[in-house]
């Protein structure tokens, strides 16, 4: 794949609601893979659009939020769903490579809980799109075998996320660890059931003044994830930075688990940083590759007409 595989992006469009994105906080990643995609060390990169398999598009739609729809006063989607669907039919009407596959070898990254109305709002733009998206959840649109899962990275400012693999796992006391806002259902059955009320399955809707969030996770055997009103969270990664086993629910642990099973865990779990890992440049394997290569292998699913 790295020797072959080329994507031309988009050069149409300003900054900031094109070619640019967050860097930091948790829209961090779809900043960073935009800056990636356009970067000059960028090995998949294609010169010109004849030698390229996919076509990026460059929308950054956490900016497209902050600078066209905020502040609110309603909460009618068109205009956000006019900016997108204007930009893609300036580039659809402006080059053939979109007609040849209908944009079957098309390829946005979306990370923003509002990804769903975009695509709602013109289903037949997006039909055939590879789709890069953090929300990667069926009943809102993500297609298994087209679209590719972006895990949410949290950005803080001024430099990169890194792994920070925490206590050696015979020195983790803490079983299993949350700490949340009551998003949705989930979040606030777990908090009425568990919140304050074990020494060894810590859950805090907030976390006490003088705690640490990053070291609890260090301290903890496993660190429960679960969905609030959106499934993308960076909950997942952040527990596999500090070498905690990320679990959706809790009944899974309830009933003893020996510690070898554990062990064998926790040793998996301390092998997958490198795959979630942001480096700019991107190098091989980490987060940014492994997005790629999922695109890779749907774009080779798809034959363009000869």
């Amino acid at each position: 794949m790295v020797k072959r595989f080329k994507v031309w992006t988009y050069r149409e469009g300003e900054q900031p609601l094109v070619h640019a994105g967050p860097f930091k906080d948790i829209y961090a990643i779809e900043g960073q893979f935009i800056a990636e995609m356009e970067s000059e060390a960028n090995p998949f990169m294609a010169s010109h659009p004849d030698e390229a398999h996919a076509f990026f598009i460059p929308i950054s739609v956490a900016n497209i939020v902050d600078f066209v729809y905020m502040p609110i006063t309603n909460y009618s989607r068109d205009q956000l769903q006019n900016v997108v669907s204007d930009y893609i039919s300036v580039v659809a009407n402006k080059y053939p490579y979109w007609n040849r596959s209908n944009g079957a070898d098309l390829t946005i990254s979306w990370i923003h809980v509002m990804i769903g109305c975009f695509s709602s709002g013109n289903p037949q733009f997006f039909k055939n799109f590879i789709r890069v998206l953090c929300n990667a959840n069926t009943s809102e649109s993500f297609q298994l075998g087209r679209d590719v899962p972006m895990p949410e990275v949290y950005g803080p400012a001024q430099r990169l996320a890194s792994p920070n693999y925490g206590q050696p796992p015979n020195n983790r006391p803490i079983l299993a660890f949350f700490t949340g806002g009551a998003h949705g259902e989930i979040r606030e059955m777990l908090l009425d059931h568990w919140k304050g009320k074990d020494n060894e399955v810590i859950v805090h809707e907030y976390l006490p003044k003088g705690q640490n969030y990053t070291k609890l996770m260090g301290q903890s055997k496993f660190c429960l994830c679960p969905s609030g009103f959106e499934v993308a969270s960076a909950r997942v990664v952040e527990a596999i930075y500090a070498g905690c086993i990320p679990i959706p629910e809790i009944t899974s642990i309830l009933q003893t688990i020996p510690d070898w099973k554990y062990l064998k865990m926790q040793k998996r779990v301390r092998g997958l940083p490198r795959h979630f890992l942001l480096n700019r440049p991107s190098r091989p394997f980490d987060v940014i590759h492994m997005i790629l290569h999922s695109v890779w292998l749907r774009r080779l699913n798809f034959k363009l007409p000869t």
